[in-house]
């Protein structure tokens, strides 16, 4: 397979697994201390991570096709390594360690990460919405108040899914502190989970979704869009190293990624079959996923503004951040406005 696969046989337990497993992140090119051992000067080697779900499939189309080799060998750069991350918030580790040059994330890790210190700014948008919150078969559910008492699984505390998650249950009424308890699981996990009941609700993104109501495990009861309509979901981060060091560089690599994001909406059977092949999951659930989901491939990062600056409050609220950041701290337009002139 191409890149860093770590998706890794769980329990092959129906459709779901063999669509979903994930597990930690693991370099191709670092040293004993997790260090990268190629310099950033002159660049021949560009490192992007990204995670297993439809919403990074703009990158995996443009990797699989060959785009980033061919349109960015005249910038000098001979190779592109991938790296595959379970969830945003050690793909922003490997980016606060120096390890990432690009990011395919949610941009709720990502604000967490600024706040933290990351040297980086979104580019482009990636898409918008696309989660949502499955409960167990044979649990009956007409409002949120019959999610009391309940256990579900999402992603780790300053993800998206987690930042949306709580923040929903709590304009409901319901504490997600003390009402229901909310477990971190990656995909691959909490699938696993629910199949085996031992906990009784996901919110995980697509396509974990489809893959658990395959396996006839849960059923879908809110998307995301409707907890927070035309919400950003994942986001497109260069280094602050690579966008005042290699400013060209980074136009052509937005350039690929609105490519990849056009071309998959009008061949998305294609695209699915690429994600296959690079992730493992089933053609068949990946295809199921992108009829069954609320998201949207966008990539003007204008258009989700105002989304991730409200992140950046919520999580402030939540204590997340430990110092607040601005539209200015995450967002660099220049990019995307250059390549309309």
């Amino acid at each position: 397979m191409n890149g860093m696969k770590i998706m890794q046989a769980g329990l092959i337990v129906m459709l779901a697994i063999a669509c979903i497993l994930g597990s930690g992140c693991i370099s191709q090119n670092q040293n004993e201390t997790g260090q990268r051992t190629e310099t950033t000067t002159n660049p021949d080697t560009l490192y992007i991570g990204y995670q297993p779900s439809t919403h990074q499939m703009a990158f995996m189309t443009a990797f699989s096709k060959g785009w980033y080799q061919e349109e960015l060998k005249p910038f000098g750069i001979e190779t592109i390594k991938d790296y595959q991350f379970p969830t945003g918030a050690p793909e922003m580790q490997a980016m606060l360690a120096g390890d990432l040059d690009f990011a395919y994330v949610g941009a709720a890790p990502f604000v967490t990460a600024v706040s933290n210190g990351l040297d980086g700014k979104i580019i482009a948008a990636v898409q918008t919405q696309g989660s949502a919150l499955v409960i167990r078969t044979g649990l009956i559910y007409n409002s949120p108040e019959d999610l009391k008492g309940l256990t579900i699984a999402t992603f780790p505390s300053g993800t998206i899914q987690d930042t949306l998650l709580r923040t929903w249950l709590s304009e409901n009424n319901i504490d997600p502190d003390t009402d229901v308890s909310i477990k971190a699981m990656g995909p691959g996990d909490a699938t696993t989970a629910i199949i085996a009941g031992q906990i009784d609700a996901t919110f995980l993104p697509a396509p974990a979704p489809t893959a658990i109501e395959g396996a006839g495990a849960g059923y879908t009861i809110v998307q995301s869009g409707d907890m927070f309509p035309n919400h950003a979901c994942c986001v497109l981060v260069a280094s602050n190293t690579m966008i005042q060091d290699h400013p060209d560089i980074v136009q052509q690599v937005l350039a690929i990624h609105k490519k990849a994001s056009e071309y998959n909406k009008e061949n998305s059977s294609e695209a699915a079959t690429i994600m296959s092949g690079m992730t493992g999951m089933d053609v068949a659930v990946i295809m199921k996923s992108l009829e069954d989901w609320d998201g949207h491939f966008v990539a003007d990062p204008h258009l989700i503004n105002d989304s991730v600056t409200s992140y950046a409050t919520i999580q402030y609220e939540l204590g997340y951040l430990t110092n607040p950041v601005s539209q200015d701290d995450l967002f660099d337009f220049s990019f995307w406005d250059k390549q309309l002139e």
